[in-house]
């Protein structure tokens, strides 16, 4: 029992320090013109933790097309992971998407 205990210690050990190690990823999202008014990024930064680099942009003023950002998320791999969910339940479209646990610091 003592044996078994220890490895299941070592494993949830793993897996805790595994979500709390920092990482990077790099996405470029679509926001669709319906979401402009929306705090899609904001979010990202204040319920999700990451730090977000706007690498690149494009979103006209008057707001008639939809927004293209290309953007470096960093953090810990949980937090990256919950704020691609959130990206993920908006339904945006996301490509070029790097592998967080590739991406360490």
């Amino acid at each position: 029992m003592a044996i078994q205990n220890k490895q299941e210690f070592e494993r949830n050990s793993a897996n805790y320090l595994e979500a709390d190690r920092h990482t990077q990823t790099r996405i470029k999202i679509r926001i669709p013109k319906n979401l402009h008014d929306e705090p899609v990024i904001s979010r990202l930064i204040s319920q999700y933790g990451v730090t977000v680099n706007i690498a690149a942009a494009l979103l006209s003023a008057n707001q008639r097309d939809d927004g293209w950002f290309d953007l470096e998320l960093r953090g810990t791999s949980s937090q990256i992971g919950s704020a691609l969910t959130y990206l993920n339940e908006l339904d945006l479209e996301i490509w070029s998407c790097s592998n967080p646990e590739q991406d360490g610091w």
